[in-house]
């Protein structure tokens, strides 16, 4: 932190908290008046946590007692680090290309390179929006599981383009729970699906206008708005019993 930036969170550590949240309201207030977003990579280049990751991070933590045994996440281990642990007997990390952290290379739509019945726990976080036969990719992720294995997904609702991901790959779609529910019960069924929904209209703004977790307030990223849908997340579970036995 610079000395600019350490005086700064001195001064707010002193004042009052109501004087504080005001401040932030008048701040905030003026970044969104702007036709122009603040961030277009969700904050990332303001030195925050973008606002949908709060919500990943939420879901994860929830079901954090599914991420073990043999895991398999997409891109890198962050996840699988952060709330596997010491329950994860191999960790493999999934990509279409060869990269340095990268286990295995392959593809979720035709299945090449991607392991039958190997995994405990498939970590899927905002991956399936950049993918255009999104039926296929969740057939090959059902395959990948062993019996009883789980897949905890995360996918897009509400959220802008990602510039990258659309001109490296393709950016094909956002969600509602009811597409999730409808997606993952072809190839799960329903009977061990869990749907859930996250975010509100002004978290969704402030979203879309790249403003980061560390803007708004508990209250304000946790309440809930049906018609508002900013993360959609997904616990499935593969029909047959779990290796180590039922939770």
């Amino acid at each position: 932190m610079s000395a600019p930036d350490r005086i700064r969170s001195l001064v707010k550590s002193a004042l009052p908290r109501p004087l504080v949240a005001a401040m932030r309201r008048r701040s905030r207030a003026k970044l969104l008046a702007s036709t122009n977003p603040v961030s277009r990579c969700f904050g990332l280049d303001r030195g925050g946590t973008p606002i949908d990751r709060y919500y990943i991070n939420a879901f994860l933590g929830q079901h954090a007692a599914d991420i073990r045994g043999r895991v398999i996440e997409i891109g890198d281990r962050t996840y699988s680090k952060r709330f596997g642990g010491d329950r994860i007997t191999q960790s493999d990390v999934l990509h279409v290309e060869k990269q340095p952290d990268v286990t295995i290379v392959g593809d979720l739509v035709s299945g090449r390179g991607v392991p039958e019945a190997a995994f405990d726990c498939f970590i899927c976080t905002q991956t399936l929006m950049f993918i255009s036969d999104v039926r296929a990719a969740i057939a090959s992720l059902h395959r990948s599981l062993k019996p009883g294995g789980v897949a905890l997904v995360t996918l897009a609702g509400i959220s802008q383009i990602c510039r990258f991901d659309m001109d490296h790959w393709g950016d094909y779609w956002r969600f509602t729970s009811m597409a999730a529910r409808t997606l993952f019960a072809e190839a799960f069924g329903d009977r061990d699906l869990n749907v859930k929904a996250y975010g509100n209209s002004f978290a969704a703004i402030c979203l879309l206008q790249g403003l980061t977790t560390e803007e708004l307030t508990r209250e304000e990223l946790d309440r809930e708005d049906r018609d508002y849908e900013v993360i959609i997340a997904v616990r499935a579970v593969k029909d047959g019993q779990r290796s180590g036995g039922a939770r």
